[in-house]
Order: C-alpha cells, then sequence, then structure tokens
C-alpha cells in the first residue's frame, strides 16, 4: 500500500505564489509517476501537471503552463508544485495521485490511470 500526504494550499491572492507539496511513504515502485490534479465542486477532476520518477519528464495542462512547474525529490519520495501568478480559476481541492505504472509518454492525463490518492488540500484565490 501506498500513502500520500499532502501540504500547503490555502487563500491567496489573485498574481500570488503558492506551493503544493506532496509525500509518499509505503511500498512504492522504482517506475512511477507522481501527478496532482485539481477539483471543482460539481466538476470532473482535471489534471494539472505531473512528473515520472525515473527521468523526470513533466507534462502540464495547458491552462497551467509558463505558470506552474512540478519538481521531483527522489530521496524523499516527494513531488512539489510551485504555482506563480495565480487566478480566480485556479481556486480548486487539489489532489495528488500516484500511478504506480510505467507510463512511456509521461503522465498520465486520466484519473483512473491513478491507484493512489491523497485527502485533497484547498487552494482559493481572490481578492
Amino acid at each position: 500500500q501506498v500513502q500520500l500526504a499532502e501540504s500547503g494550499g490555502g487563500l491567496v491572492q489573485p498574481g500570488d505564489s503558492l506551493r503544493l507539496s506532496c509525500a509518499a511513504s509505503g511500498r512504492t515502485s522504482v517506475e512511477y509517476t507522481m501527478a496532482w490534479f485539481r477539483q471543482v465542486a460539481g466538476k470532473e477532476r482535471e489534471f494539472v501537471a505531473g512528473i515520472r520518477r525515473s527521468d523526470g519528464r513533466q507534462s502540464y495542462a495547458e491552462s497551467v503552463k509558463a505558470r506552474f512547474t512540478i519538481t521531483r525529490d527522489n530521496p524523499r519520495n516527494t513531488v512539489t508544485l510551485q504555482m506563480n501568478n495565480l487566478k480566480s480559476e485556479d481556486t480548486a481541492t487539489y489532489y495528488c495521485g500516484l500511478d504506480s505504472g510505467f507510463k512511456a509518454l509521461g503522465a498520465s492525463t486520466y484519473e483512473s490511470d491513478y491507484e493512489y490518492w491523497g485527502q485533497g488540500t484547498q487552494v482559493t484565490v481572490s481578492s
């Protein structure tokens, strides 16, 4: 089993920055991908960014490219999502997911490919 613990999140103003972290513990495989998804009440969970553990290959949703950066710390099994120039439309509950299977094309954007999830952390961008 794998457990994911998220930290970060909070209330910020438009244009501000925020950092989310997710630490994986338990029986993680060598080849896994971790990603951040977000969800607004009444809508489906959507892919934000993902990173492959083995080579650090990153993937981003178009809506966050050039504003968000995902990085990994392999010895700590941790990924971090640096969010800059936040907008009101970034307001959501952010979830960390782990896909234990190797994906040749990089992080999957499909929620169903991720077997493990964190509890979610709220990000609110409001003036």
